[in-house]
């Protein structure tokens, strides 16, 4: 038993917090709307119009960094932003997966250099996010989570890239690279997606959500 701030900490409360997270996340399995689901299919087609996009960007901005390979991966977190758009905008358990796969696949369907395989990056880029949220029970939306959700998602590429693609770099070059990633990531998929999570509140096309407020 321990104290803090005059309030003792038990095992049974300790027990009692656990209980009450599951639950709260069960309720939030539970609690899928139709809407829910319109919306993470909506946002997902519309990302993944814009990662077929960044594609193109990605190939035409290749050249530019033929001095410092690693350099490119500036613009990577264009990439890595649908997973936590869609958690910040529905914050219901499972919506940063559902849209980064949904995201992924209509990248896929409309063609990339990286084919089929950019739906397993997607599932993989969703699941870290995911489970970021999950540490704070779904509860906390605010910049920093989003940040930090955004950089946890970057670990995957930062990780997988070097391994599949990167695998003739000097580690130096490898190391770089992942750490441009999970910046990237963080600045343009958490920063981006929370800036952009307020605009649509404000404008009031998140009525139905609870990220309605910001």
């Amino acid at each position: 038993m321990s104290t803090e701030s005059g309030r003792e900490t038990g095992p049974d409360q300790t027990s009692t917090e656990r209980i009450g997270f599951v639950q709260g996340v069960q309720a939030g399995l539970r609690s899928w709307r139709t809407v829910d689901i319109v919306v993470a299919a909506v946002i997902g087609v519309a990302v993944g119009v814009v990662f077929w996009l960044w594609n193109i960007v990605w190939s035409v901005t290749t050249p530019l960094f033929v001095a410092f390979p690693p350099g490119q991966a500036v613009v990577y977190g264009m990439w890595l932003i649908s997973g936590v758009l869609g958690g910040l905008i529905i914050r219901k358990p499972g919506a940063a997966l559902l849209t980064s796969i949904a995201a992924a696949s209509v990248s896929a369907v409309l063609g990339t250099q990286w084919g089929m395989q950019v739906i397993l990056d997607g599932a993989l880029q969703g699941i870290l996010p995911e489970l970021v949220f999950l540490a704070f029970a779904y509860k906390r939306w605010n910049m920093g989570v989003a940040v930090l959700a955004a950089a946890v998602a970057g670990l995957s590429p930062a990780l997988r890239d070097n391994i599949v693609y990167n695998v003739t770099w000097p580690l130096h070059y490898q190391l770089t690279y992942g750490v441009i990633v999970v910046i990237s990531a963080a600045l343009i998929a958490g920063v981006g997606a929370r800036l952009l999570t307020t605009a649509l509140a404000r404008s009031g096309a998140l009525a139905p959500f609870p990220s309605a407020k910001g």
